[in-house]
């Protein structure tokens, strides 16, 4: 404890909740030049010419509304966008921000950061796909590569706790370590959604529980969830390549529409087939596993259907659901173009 290290604080049951702070990694320079997105929201005015280094959401998210306030925006990417996530989807919220204005290198990774004599910040990177290293001068370079613990001065393994090779404390279903009497959970806890909504919801259950009001356990395998890049995209449940290794390929059928909202009509700028939707199900129960969403509002859509999902909803009953005409939300249901189909997922007309 602060001012008396020597201290020592017994308790019944322990929890540890202290979150994650952001990486630098190992590029030099970075942490004497770079900020992070907690730096960001307290700078005093605008980046300017801003690289932003990542391809996590929270990169994306930085980038996206960096750009839309005027920046000139560059995002440098190492290889995938979203890791974690549902490929396709992420993959288009890469194409859809660059076809807007974000210029993106990939693969690309920063090599060193250094101060130039006009006081911007000289990044010496590389393009990993032909191995040539370049020099960009930048006002300001925002890092969101990740989010590492902080677990190395509480001593943790003396105490009976294990840790992983990422040094994040692993937990069994109940949120429990290996000593029985200490919990994890959020961020710092190995393996689970670092999300600021299922650390509130795991926190709450576990509270219940410690106090013999509950035996719920927080549910990890339907997790609603939305990234908001310029164009958003919300999620719940499985992702393509996620149910075809668990269900197998052949044992799950995926429906998809492209579509335009009826607003972007006005807008001759919008592309037709941005806003895209995805339906992943599992052939012989009907059961839905999956469902993505790329368009407007995609957290406020994906919300409404997420309930639908943790009480195993059907395909078939999707498409009984009476639709509210015109929303985006409606695209949703009566999904019926199957992918892999040789038909046009583009849908024309309302």
């Amino acid at each position: 404890m602060a001012g008396n290290p020597d201290k020592k604080v017994t308790a019944k049951t322990i929890v540890i909740a202290i979150g994650t702070r952001p990486s630098y990694g190992d590029v030099k320079g970075a942490e004497e030049f770079a900020i992070t997105s907690d730096d960001l929201f307290w700078l005093n005015e605008s980046p300017g010419k801003t690289l932003v280094v990542g391809a996590s959401y929270v990169a994306l998210e930085c980038a996206g509304f960096l750009k839309n306030l005027g920046c000139d925006i560059t995002l440098m990417v190492r290889s995938i966008f979203l890791r974690g996530y549902d490929q396709e989807m992420a993959e288009r919220v890469g194409s859809y921000m660059e076809a807007h204005g974000t210029k993106i290198y990939r693969p690309a990774i920063p090599l060193e950061l250094s101060k130039s004599s006009s006081g911007k910040i000289n990044v010496r990177y590389k393009q990993t796909a032909d191995n040539v290293e370049k020099t960009e001068e930048f006002d300001t370079v925002l890092f969101a590569i990740g989010r590492s613990p902080r677990t190395e001065d509480l001593n943790l393994e003396k105490a009976g706790v294990t840790l992983a090779k990422n040094k994040k404390i692993i937990t069994n279903q109940y949120e429990q370590t290996e000593a029985s009497n200490i919990y994890a959970i959020g961020d710092v806890a190995f393996g689970r959604p670092e999300l600021t909504p299922v650390a509130i919801m795991a926190g709450r259950l576990l509270a219940r529980r410690l106090i013999g009001s509950s035996t719920k356990l927080m549910d990890y395998s339907i997790i609603p969830s939305c990234v908001y890049t310029p164009l958003e995209y919300g999620f719940c449940g499985f992702t393509e390549d996620g149910a075809k290794e668990k269900y197998g390929k052949e044992q799950i059928v995926v429906y998809h529409s492209a579509f335009k909202p009826l607003e972007w009509n006005f807008l001759q700028s919008r592309e037709a087939e941005a806003c895209y939707i995805k339906l992943i199900v599992e052939k012989v129960t009907d059961k839905i596993l999956g469902y993505h969403y790329l368009g407007p509002n995609a957290g406020e859509v994906v919300q409404g259907y997420a309930t639908a999902l943790m009480m195993g909803a059907t395909k078939e009953q999707w498409d009984s659901t009476l639709k509210i005409h015109p929303t985006c939300s409606e695209e949703v249901l009566g999904l019926h173009i199957v992918k892999g189909s040789g038909k046009s997922a583009v849908k024309t007309g309302c």
